[in-house]
Formats: structure tokens, sequence, C-alpha cells
């Protein structure tokens, strides 16, 4: 059942019947030099997902054994070979394909097949199971992350109403991966362009700029430490609800495969 309250900003969280499906290439493009979007053709029946960054689990070949490991989905772990697989999210789904954007950085098994793959291929995937939908209800919106988030960003802005207002510090390695955003809202994008000097670039940005007015909700994913201090930042130097800010870490300096929310 949905969580709600009476002040209308409360999440509404749904979930799905979660399913291994056996999917295959069907288109590959370069949004930017370090995004690829790979589509995906195959049998969706019953595949849902409401919210702008829900997240599929990805299932690759292991990169020492070349052994594909594909779970039993409902039954418990078992004792032989783990699942090779990553979080990712889905860009776009129209009903009959599937949009996966790979970002071009670790060298992963993830980003691996990205770089490798080829029409026909086949990818397993399994979920999402399932969705946290953030009402309409806020004053002013606020998107907050690196490369990782982008495909995140970019659907958020493109399902937002005409007319929201919607702030977005995103993070990229250059000018040549800016992405072209497609949206009614009203949207300033402010980009970040990644130092190796300073990690905590998105950091930085967020000092430079004043929090929204009123009512705010902030969301943001990328390197789980760095996502932690973000949200201890907004809390702190811009006085938002923590209620009111959803925090992932996409990835971990030396775990990539790892996804997490950020909390108390």
């Amino acid at each position: 059942m949905p969580d709600t309250e009476t002040d209308g900003r409360s999440l509404t969280r749904v979930r799905y019947e979660t399913r291994l499906r056996e999917l295959t290439v069907t288109a590959i493009r370069s949004v930017s030099p370090h995004l690829t979007r790979i589509s995906l053709t195959g049998d969706f029946t019953g595949f849902q997902s409401l919210g702008f960054d829900d997240h599929v689990k990805l299932f690759f070949p292991d990169p020492e054994t070349g052994i594909l490991t594909l779970p039993n989905l409902g039954m418990p772990p078992g004792d032989g070979p783990k699942p090779v697989m990553r979080d990712y999210t889905p860009r776009r789904f129209d009903g009959r394909t599937l949009d996966i954007e790979f970002a071009l950085h670790e060298a992963g098994p993830a980003t691996a097949w990205a770089i490798n793959a080829r029409i026909g291929d086949i990818l397993h995937i399994g979920g999402p199971r399932g969705s946290t939908l953030i009402p309409l209800a806020f004053d002013s919106y606020v998107l907050i992350g690196d490369d990782t988030a982008l495909p995140a960003m970019a659907r958020r802005l493109e399902e937002l109403p005409a007319g929201t207002k919607v702030c977005v510090i995103a993070e990229v390695d250059g000018l040549d991966d800016h992405v072209q955003f497609e949206t009614r809202a009203d949207a300033k994008i402010h980009w970040v362009h990644r130092q190796t000097a300073y990690p905590n670039c998105l950091n930085e940005a967020l000092k430079a700029l004043h929090a929204p007015k009123g009512d705010v909700h902030v969301w943001v994913a990328c390197e789980s430490s760095q996502a932690k201090l973000i949200r201890q930042q907004l809390i702190e130097d811009h006085g938002i609800n923590p209620k009111w800010i959803k925090a992932s870490g996409y990835w971990r300096r030396g775990d990539v495969g790892a996804h997490e929310p950020i909390n108390d």
C-alpha cells in the first residue's frame, strides 16, 4: 500500500513482481564520449517502471571465468557461484523497447559489456522490484549527481510538468560530456567538470548556490561518500528538511557494484 501523509509531500512506494528477462540488443547510440545508450527488446509482460530513479539488475558473465550465473528467483541463495550484477536506471520504456544508458568510466563487467555490445547480443535483467514516487506538491526540486545519475536526471526532467522549478547540478568529465536535457520544466542546469585533485566537486558547486525558497525536495545520486557529505551539507548549510532529501550512493570508490540509500 502507498505510504501517504496529510501534507501531500510523502513518498509513494509501489512494489512489482520480480521477473528475470532475456533481452536482445537492437540499437546502440553514443550519447556523449562517456555515455552509451543501448536499446533492448524482449518479453516485457508485466514490466513496470513508474519512478524516474528505478533500477533494474543487469547480469554479466564472470570476468575471470566468462561464465554467466543467473539468480534462482524466489529461492534462497545457494553455495555455488554468485551472479555478477549491477544496478542501472531504466532510461526509457515505451512498452516494447527498454533503453539503458551506461556511464563508461570504471572498467568493470558492465562497462566492458557495454563497450563491446553488438546488435543481437543477449542481456539478462531482473526487476525493478518497485518504484518510489516523489509527489509534485513541492515548491521546487533540486537534482544533484555525477554521470552515473544522468539517465535518472534526464528522465525526471522529461517527466516534470511545464513550469516546475528545478535546479540541476551535474558532474561530468568536461564540456564534451554535457548532454541535451529535454524538459518542459523551468530548469536551471549547472555543469561541474570533474577534477582529479578535487574529488568533491559537487560539494564545492553546492556551496556556491543558494537553496531555492519554500519547500524543496532534493535528490542526490553519486559516489557514496560524496552523497553522504552532500546530504549533510544540504541539512546543515542550506536548511533542507532531512525528510525531503533522497540521497543514494550509486557507486563506491573501490567497489563499483555498490548501490546504497543514504539516510541518518
